[in-house]
């Protein structure tokens, strides 16, 4: 029975297209290809398809139509529903190739597009993705929604430039984990990357072997009141020497605490109904105690703030994603700005514009927060769920891959250096991304150049903001990243682990220890600034705990160096404000650095910085600007904590807020640092 016609002419064609919508795959096997058009669906009332590429079991799915498309050359096609003449539908389909009897999934989606009609929310539907001249591809909609038949799509055809080759490939291999894989993460302390599955009465951890391979260990726990069904993340919020588990579910946020070897864990479950979406563990505050953040879907985000002697409380009034119904989907924590505190972007989903409008909050230093999204460039409305921070030009800041997970609208963000952002998509090259929730910076290859992963994508990066997009490796759509094999080269894990087969590229990892012990920074080193200098330039990353939107990936920070055989020198910058250098570091091999191994606070005092007056009441005036310019200036106390952190814009400093006694100032430009010692009265 013919059920699509051709209703509108593409690209002013004056030919009319006889394509068809069959009842059964071998019925549209037996018929006409479609080509570039727009059609018309009628009733859906055919075979179902024989499975879903969403992991589904297709829910209320009882009917398909089907229809044939072979392409007549390599394309990049769109197949959208997104049409003005849709109004209020809501459409579902997937793409499937192979023989009737044995097909496979190419593509699916469900609510991709931007038109809405008097929906909150767009329910129609679009995917984009490269096509094989020749090849037989079937288009399924189905009726997985009532509101899905006597509906127009489109099909365009794009020329499709093939992604230059990539020097590596992934080899997927099988692992005996058991439960929800959600982690790669250090578990016992030996600064390898392990396997984390939650299951309702045990943690199944997959520790790695310095001999290669795993050992494969249940720890049991009590029932977990809530399970990690969005979101997990890790921190050793304790500073016991072993991570801790945060799992976000629908109903509220359970903690998995390790216990002093690492061996068991104990459930702190609260009464709190919590919607979580991506959590993290981060020192909010900066008060050395690693505290927990959770998104809310519907309602304001939350925190469990460490009160400095292993207790988690639960706040709500940091006024961090504070909209009032909520919306909060990917939080990600970074030094955007560079003034050596950590910032945190929030990506939205959802509902109304003013509740799926992306957020960046700037640290104002002293435990309070400023929205500055509008200003920044980054307030989007385009259903972000994750968005992949990096410096993926080598200058010096972060900018700011934004997923959507609703179309091909991802947007490559440039850091202008102060606290604006510039939209430089069109050049960038990322058009042919998948959509989906995953986004994460890496460097996957080890050239020295950033990376990111987006949903079963890799975006080679070319240290210029440009990137080629690879679609084909064997990697999965969602999951974890580490070093499986402690090769130097990241490697993916969900389900199954993909190897990364590397190449001669060289690397180095980092471990970042805390020195809680003297009330600095938290033990992993959380909101760290990890810098490396080679003969090819400077490189930087944020050491971060919960990155994308549901995984917890390596605490370890890693670093591709191409072909240099030499690192000049790594330099962290601590959240307390100390600073170590480490001169000439091996390469190809993992680097421990305890905080204040190096430099201490005080180690750098001159006598060309003149502060006056000095005792200060309330301002703290510098002799000179001279040699200062885009210095970021820390106070100190006595004991070394940090107390005041801000970028330098004037030979004023407001110390107002400070109790009487003895201070440290320190100005950091580059690698250029002064410190001199005051009194406030």
């Amino acid at each position: 029975m013919k059920k699509l016609l051709l209703s509108t002419a593409i690209c002013l064609a004056t030919y009319t297209l006889n394509a068809q919508s069959y009842n059964s795959c071998t019925d549209a096997l037996n018929s006409t290809s479609i080509g570039a058009g727009i059609y018309q669906v009628g009733t859906i009332n055919g075979n179902m398809p024989p499975s879903f590429c969403d992991g589904s079991n297709g829910g209320t799915v009882t009917y398909g139509e089907w229809i044939k498309y072979i392409p007549t050359n390599d394309y990049t096609v769109t197949i959208s529903s997104d049409l003005q003449s849709n109004g209020n539908k809501d459409t579902y389909f997937q793409v499937m190739t192979g023989s009737c009897g044995s097909l496979s999934c190419v593509t699916w989606d469900d609510d991709s597009g931007i038109l809405t009609g008097t929906n909150s929310n767009s329910l129609l539907s679009v995917a984009t993705f490269p096509v094989n001249s020749g090849q037989v591809y079937y288009i399924i909609w189905d009726n997985k929604w009532s509101n899905a038949s006597d509906f127009e799509f489109s099909l365009t055809e794009d020329v499709y430039v093939a992604p230059p080759a990539t020097t590596i490939s992934f080899t997927q291999q099988s692992v005996s984990a058991s439960g929800t894989d959600r982690a790669i993460v250090d578990m016992n302390g030996d600064f390898l990357d392990d396997l984390v599955s939650i299951n309702l009465t045990n943690i199944n951890i997959n520790y790695q072997l310095a001999s290669g391979g795993f050992n494969s260990v249940n720890i049991t726990t009590t029932p977990a009141t809530y399970l990690p069904s969005w979101s997990l993340a890790a921190g050793d919020w304790d500073a016991n020497g072993y991570n801790d588990l945060l799992y976000g579910s629908t109903n509220g946020v359970t903690f998995m605490k390790a216990n002093s070897d690492g061996t068991a864990f104990t459930q702190i479950s609260g009464p709190e109904d919590v919607f979580s979406q991506r959590s993290n563990f981060v020192d909010i505050n900066n008060d050395g105690h690693l505290d927990a953040f959770v998104c809310h879907d519907v309602a304001p985000s939350v925190s469990y703030m460490n009160d400095g002697s292993n207790n988690l409380v639960f706040s709500n009034s940091n006024g961090l994603g504070g909209y009032a119904s909520g919306g909060n989907y990917g939080s990600a924590w970074i030094d955007f700005d560079n003034d050596g505190d950590i910032d945190m972007f929030m990506a939205k989903c959802g509902g109304n514009e003013a509740r799926r409008t992306n957020q960046l909050y700037r640290n104002n230093g002293n435990g309070t927060y400023t929205e500055i999204g509008a200003s920044s460039g980054l307030a989007d409305i385009i259903q972000t769920w994750s968005a992949a921070w990096g410096d993926y030009d080598n200058d010096g800041d972060m900018d700011v891959y934004v997923g959507s997970s609703t179309r091909y609208d991802h947007k490559l963000m440039r850091n202008n250096g102060d606290n604006t952002f510039t939209d430089i998509t069109s050049s960038a090259k990322v058009g042919t991304t998948k959509t989906g929730h995953e986004n994460i910076p890496g460097d996957f290859d080890n050239d020295g150049n950033l990376d990111i992963y987006s949903n079963g994508s890799i975006l080679f990066g070319n240290g210029d903001l440009t990137f080629n997009v690879d679609n084909s490796l064997t990697i999965p759509n969602i999951g974890s990243i580490g070093d499986l094999n402690n090769d130097g080269f990241l490697d993916f894990f969900y389900g199954s682990i993909y190897v990364n087969n590397a190449n001669d590229n060289n690397w180095i990892k980092i471990v970042t220890i805390g020195n809680t012990a003297g009330g600095y920074s938290n033990k992993n080193g959380i909101g760290a600034r990890v810098e490396i200098s080679t003969d090819s330039g400077i490189q930087i990353r944020d050491v971060r705990s919960g990155e994308g939107f549901r995984f917890m990936h390596s605490l370890n920070t890693h670093f591709g160096i191409g072909v240099n055989t030499t690192i000049n020198y790594v330099k962290i910058t601590w959240p307390s404000g100390i600073i170590d250098n480490i001169l000439n570091p091996d390469i190809n091999d993992t680097l421990v650095v305890d905080e204040g191994s190096t430099l201490s606070t005080n180690g750098s005092f001159v006598t060309d910085l003149i502060l006056y007056p000095n005792p200060a009441k309330s301002v703290l005036n510098l002799n000179s600007l001279e040699n200062l310019s885009d210095s970021v200036y820390t106070v100190f106390d006595m004991n070394g904590r940090r107390v005041l952190n801000s970028k330098l814009s004037s030979n004023t400093i407001d110390v107002s807020e400070l109790s009487a006694g003895n201070y440290i100032l320190r100005l950091m430009s580059g690698n250029a640092i002064k410190s001199q010692k005051f009194i406030k009265q």
